[in-house]
């Protein structure tokens, strides 16, 4: 019971905000070689928060009284890259000696947010545990479409893994432990979150520049209602009712109109196989390998694999299909939904603190 009342409070948070030793390195992928590629032209405009539809755990107002002001952070507005998006806030935890990290990714579908939204977190309690906090803007897709980069999800992703490269340069002048990062997110961010997790490490040893130099490997993950893959067959076939993710992949008629982002799923579906290399490079499930860090994945109602769902983009079959996934290849996941069964830690922010404290990040998973 209260493990259930608690996801229920973090969903209405998500509603109201947002529509191990050091890891080891995997070879890299074209991402790495694309990494430093992209450019800062400034396109497009920020919009309003996309609010995720039909969680059904809270109303807006409800989020808004739960809702704690966020302290004010060590330093504001630091960019990482040249375009305007790219920029991050950091809060520096009160420690003698260099402190873990939680780094935070925003949702908004990956058309909207910014880094003031943290999706169940409560940055207070992280603080007080000798955990830094970074939270990070970055490039939206519509930007993206309409500055002609295919795909357009590489802005967003690319910008994800090239601030946390940033953030660990800072690591001496900041006082953090670049080894212990654990990121999280709701929505678009928390497949953010789950691809940096995933991913093969996308740091250039050899390259001149300090921050792409730095590795892209995470400690630990705990995310909130993430989209754990990207291709539109297994989407359907999970949930039958899907529609989101063809905007990541330029279906999206009018970048200028959020409430076009997902009107084109049959188009995106019937170009799947021409997509698929894409789509296996920016879909977390497919980059799934045994040295993976450990996640935890919270989701606001049960699972009903193969049945429709009233909120198809942010439901709990996304984390079962994933956990099957990681299970598979011995990757720890802890999958948290009202009614699931051993619940280790019900809150994301217990879990990353245990996690990111631990003598290795393996050693709080069952």
């Amino acid at each position: 019971m209260k493990a259930t009342l608690v996801l229920l409070c973090n969903f209405a948070l998500l509603c109201g905000f947002t529509l191990a030793a050091d890891a080891p390195a995997k070879p890299k992928t074209a991402a790495a070689e694309n990494l430093a590629q992209n450019s800062p032209s400034q396109v497009g405009r920020p919009g309003k928060t996309e609010l995720p539809t039909g969680s059904g755990t809270g109303s807006k107002t409800a989020a808004k009284k739960t809702k704690k002001p966020l302290p004010k952070p060590t330093l504001a507005d630091v960019a990482y890259g040249t375009h305007e998006r790219q920029i991050l806030d950091f809060w520096k935890a009160d420690s003698s000696t260099p402190t873990p990290v939680l780094f935070n990714i925003h949702g908004g579908g990956w058309v909207g947010g910014d880094k003031t939204i943290f999706s169940s977190i409560d940055v207070d309690k992280v603080l007080a545990s000798k955990i830094s906090v970074v939270s990070i803007n970055y490039r939206y897709v519509t930007q993206a479409i309409q500055a002609g980069v295919k795909p357009p999800v590489q802005w967003s992703l690319h910008d994800a893994a090239r601030a946390l490269q940033f953030v660990r340069s800072k690591a001496a002048e900041w006082n953090i432990d670049k080894t212990r990062i654990g990121a999280t997110g709701g929505s678009a961010g928390a497949c953010s979150s789950l691809w940096l997790a995933f991913h093969p490490d996308m740091a250039d040893p050899k390259s001149g520049d300090p921050v792409a130099s730095q590795s892209t490997r995470l400690w630990c993950a705990a995310v909130i209602g993430a989209q754990t893959t990207l291709d539109p067959k297994q989407m359907k076939e999970w949930t039958p009712n899907s529609r989101y993710g063809g905007h990541a992949f330029g279906f999206m008629p009018d970048p200028t109109d959020r409430k076009t982002r997902d009107t084109q799923f049959p188009e995106f579906l019937a170009a799947r196989d021409k997509l698929l290399p894409w789509i296996n490079e920016y879909s977390p499930y497919h980059l799934v390998t045994a040295d993976d860090p450990p996640v935890a994945l919270y989701f606001s109602a049960p699972p009903a694999l193969g049945q429709e769902q009233k909120d198809p983009t942010h439901t709990a079959n996304f984390g079962v299909k994933l956990q099957e996934r990681l299970k598979s290849v011995g990757v720890p996941c802890q999958l948290v939904y009202p009614g699931a069964p051993d619940v280790q830690y019900a809150a994301a922010t217990d879990y990353l603190i245990a996690t990111l404290k631990a003598p290795n990040a393996r050693a709080t998973s069952k």
